[in-house]
């Protein structure tokens, strides 16, 4: 490994992912099986040929309409079978095709002609014009010959790919050529999938099968389908399946979707401007032409009152003059088509048509087509319904997947038989391995051995209790027994070792008349109301809110008290109150007010030399992005890091927004002048560097979270980068050694044992078979998995200057999912990395109710990729700037 060192300077080769130095021994070993279908591949001396593809109209223009391309080429390869040599070939949708062997020529050029489904021969008209309404001349010639449409294909030589790419991968000998091999495998899985009529989202397949539907509420399906995709692993080339499931919007009447989006009983309760947002871009089928279009908005008219001018030939043949005729559009569809409306006329038609050139159709003969994605945010209880229907036991998965293996028949497919691909149908076995359960420490000295990745505190003391002295209790209008609940939170405080003082007598109810302002107006009300009423601000609020989930109260009170009073706040809304949910709200207020629930007993010993023995800090970095579909909403990128050392359990935060949808973090490193740097590093090193008897740290290690292989290059040259930039402003002669580490928990690998219909066991690692042949990477189930398939944490290490065993890594991380202060449980995923997550989530809600304008002067804002200044945070009070306020 190169020292940063050398990599501080201005030349330097760019880093790659290093390679894996071995594997790990400690632990009980565990047969298991995983969700990888073993690949046989007899034609690795063959060669894939990549074609880019042109689909112009006879005009020359492009064609630009998403899905009509696999049309095209279907009908070019039914109808030039013999120019392309009779070749099959792998078509990705949009311009490129691969296939086994060259074709005959470098270059192809077809014409082929398609029958336009999404357009009708209309009326010439003013005004817009109406589906199925050509003019009377025109009738007979319309049902003899549908309406067809030319294009020409141009087909030309781009690349050459050797099979034999895949084989050099899995002897670790990596190469761009064998990423494009694997891909072109994955295209003929979807291609095969388009084939049989499944909607594609990456490398997952739905069926258009009601049996896979499951109703999640507000018009919006959840479709079960499958993922399949090639990867290249220790044990061979294998064929990775698992259960998916997608958002789609509920088939049927246009006008039923929309009762059910907004909850409405009748059309007469619609937003119809909110329907038009909703159902923009969807696809229907018009009764009775039953043909496809996509919906470009509605009218502002109803259907009764919306007039459209229709020209019309009088007289008999081609001579006769034509008439113009203004019409409405439900007079139109009653008299002249003679299609009875019973609900349309009150309500906005559909318009199919383009903006110079309207097409209108009524309401009711309008229905939505099957397997059309839904991409908005999911409501709570929409997320909560997926979740719960989508899980599976881990018996039940399996015999899904088998199943899907088989329907999905893919020894069928000519590519792959061509490629001399064969797949195994039985899951791959692989060797796992069960940690040690860390030991934990806990108040009086106390050991506490957690099992089964669980443990609680009855009978047990904090290790570090807090003492909380001046709180007082506001409640925004929720249904509590206040008092009671005061007297049951000291109860519950003193058995855990908190010093819990009585609360300033006055309890803070919200004045009725407020209840209906805004929510900023609100917390401001009660703010006025406290300050008024105590003699000095209090260490702690606990806040009652009336809705345990989005509650429009929680940014504004969080802002205020976190941001401008530096006071540390709890909210909670109550809805039964015991013992374990009480001390489940004191492990949260005792971690924010400094406290610490438990320690790892590793910490307090040197059992992990690398972290014990040299000043280390240990940050964890997420980037948390807007809902779907919102474009303009800053991404916020939150950064943690433990303070103390040699304590790994405690940890601070700082964030901060970025450009929309951006996942690099780019505020890491921010040079204001030669002396300042204002970035999120800085702030954390300072802060280690004070909380830690004035050492700086030797060995810094990096957990990231949320980021796909094909940006783990930029992790550790952009990213490390400007740590090392840092680094260098705050002391030119200081090297620390890096160690960063990549979390994925977006990935389709399951783990199943072989001899029990249970979840593998916490602890469980497994760093063979199914792994990278050359990257160091390991999967780690650190957490019990109750209900449905637990699904493993993948961890690549990237770049290791430390110097870890794999034995030493994989400890600390299995470690480091037992010091999460919120639960009583191992977490699935490092607890440097869950905070980083809470703290972007938590300030995130402090701009939910700005206006752009406002919030980027309030720091200057930040200026975004496209040009656009990005709102910045408000920065935390200085009180409350060290705390674990994301608790």
């Amino acid at each position: 490994m190169a020292s940063s060192k050398g990599e501080a300077t201005t030349t330097k080769p760019s880093r790659v992912p290093m390679a894996r130095l071995g594997i790990g021994s400690k632990g009980q070993k565990i047969r298991l099986l995983t969700n990888h279908f073993k690949v046989g591949m007899t034609n690795s001396d063959g060669y894939f040929f990549h074609y880019s593809v042109a689909l112009n109209y006879e005009d020359g223009n492009p064609v630009e309409a998403k899905g009509i391309g696999r049309k095209i080429l279907d009908k070019v390869q039914q109808t030039y079978a013999l120019e392309l040599a009779g070749k099959d070939f792998a078509y990705d949708g949009e311009k490129s095709l691969f296939t086994i062997g060259a074709l005959p020529h470098n270059k192809l050029e077809f014409t082929v002609v398609l029958e336009d489904l999404s357009s009708s021969s209309r009326s010439t008209t003013r005004g817009g014009s109406l589906e199925g309404s050509p003019g009377e001349a025109d009738k007979k010639r319309s049902k003899r010959q549908p309406r067809s449409k030319a294009y020409k294909v141009v087909i030309k030589y781009a690349a050459k790919i050797p099979m034999q790419a895949i084989t050099n991968a899995l002897r670790g000998q990596d190469s761009e050529q064998y990423q494009e091999a694997v891909r072109v495998l994955d295209i003929v899985l979807r291609q095969h999938a388009a084939k049989r009529g499944c909607l594609i989202v990456r490398q997952s397949f739905y069926h258009d099968e009601p049996r896979n539907f499951t109703e999640l509420g507000g018009g919006v399906l959840g479709c079960r389908g499958f993922h399949s995709s090639f990867r290249v692993t220790q044990g061979g080339l294998s064929l990775n399946m698992d259960a998916s499931t997608t958002m789609i919007v509920q088939p049927g009447p246009v006008v039923d979707f929309l009762l059910a989006n907004q909850n409405a009983r009748d059309p007469y309760q619609i937003d119809w401007s909110k329907a038009k947002k909703m159902l923009k871009s969807l696809r229907i089928k018009a009764s009775p032409s039953n043909r496809e279009y996509k919906i470009t908005g509605l009218t502002e008219k109803p259907c009764k009152e919306q007039t459209f001018t229709l020209k019309q030939k009088s007289g008999n043949g081609m001579a006769g003059e034509e008439k113009e005729v203004e019409l409405t559009v439900y007079e139109y569809f009653t008299h002249h088509r003679h299609i009875p409306l019973n609900y349309s006329g009150d309500f906005p038609c559909i318009n199919v048509g383009k903006p110079k050139h309207p097409t209108f159709i009524p309401l009711e003969l309008c229905h939505l087509v099957s397997l059309q994605r839904y991409t908005k945010a999911l409501s709570n209880l929409q997320r909560a319904s997926l979740v719960e229907k989508s899980r599976q036991k881990p018996q039940e998965r399996m015999r899904t997947l088998s199943d899907a293996l088989k329907t999905s028949n893919y020894k069928a497919d000519p590519l792959l038989g061509s490629a001399g691909i064969s797949i195994s149908d039985q899951f791959t076995q692989v060797e796992g391995r069960i940690l040690p359960t860390p030991k934990l420490k806990v108040g009086r000295d106390q050991d506490l051995f957690p099992r089964n990745g669980r443990w609680n505190f009855n009978q047990k003391q904090l290790v570090e209790p807090s003492k909380l002295e001046r709180w007082a209790v506001v409640n925004f209008s929720a249904r509590c027994d206040v008092r009671k609940l005061c007297m049951d939170l000291q109860r519950c405080g003193q058995q855990k070792g908190i010093s819990i003082s009585k609360p300033f007598d006055h309890i803070f109810e919200e004045n009725p008349q407020f209840r209906r302002n805004p929510a900023p107006v609100r917390v401001e009300k009660m703010l006025e109301a406290v300050k008024s009423k105590l003699p000095s601000p209090p260490q702690f609020l606990l806040c009652i809110l009336p809705e345990r989930k989005n509650s429009d109260l929680y940014g504004p009170w969080k802002r205020r008290n976190l941001s401008d009073l530096g006071i540390v706040t709890q909210c909670i809304a109550p809805t039964k109150i015991n013992d374990q949910y009480l001390t489940n709200v004191l492990l949260k207020i005792n971690a924010k007010l400094g406290g610490m629930n438990s320690f790892l007993a590793m910490e307090l010993s040197p059992v992990l030399p690398q972290i014990s023995k040299v000043p280390t800090i240990i940050i964890g970095m997420d980037v948390s992005h807007g809902s779907p579909g919102r474009a303009d909403i800053p991404s916020i990128a939150a950064v943690v890091s433990s303070r103390q050392w040699p304590l790994i359990s405690r940890y601070r935060a700082a964030v901060r927004t970025q450009s929309p949808k951006l996942e690099m973090i780019d505020s890491l490193y921010k040079k204001v002048s030669d002396t300042q740097d204002d970035g999120l590093i800085r702030e954390l090193l300072v802060d280690f560097y004070s909380s830690s008897n004035k050492v700086k740290p030797e060995h810094i290690i990096i957990f990231r979270d949320g980021v796909s292989e094909s940006q783990f290059n930029l992790v550790i040259n952009i990213e490390l980068d400007q740590i090392i930039e840092a680094c260098n402003h705050l002391d030119e002669n200081w090297f620390p050694k890096f160690t960063v580490v990549v979390a994925q928990k977006n990935h389709h690998t399951k783990f199943f044992q072989t001899n029990s219909p249970d979840n593998v066991l916490p602890g469980t690692v497994i760093d063979n078979a199914i792994c990278h042949p050359k990257n160091n990477d390991f999967y780690m189930c650190a957490h019990a998995g109750p209900i449905g398939t637990t699904r493993p944490t993948h961890y690549h290490v990237l770049h290791d200057e430390i110097g870890f065993s794999a034995d030493d890594m994989q400890e600390l991380v299995h470690s480091l999912s037992y010091v999460y202060q919120r639960s009583t449980t191992a977490i699935s995923v490092v607890a440097p990395i869950c905070y980083a997550h809470l703290a972007a989530a938590q300030m995130s809600q402090f701009i939910k109710f700005d206006e752009l304008s406002e919030t980027s002067s309030s720091h200057g804002g930040v200026t975004a990729v496209g040009g656009g200044a990005v709102p910045a945070l408000p920065r935390l009070h200085r009180n409350v700037r060290s705390s674990m306020f994301f608790c």
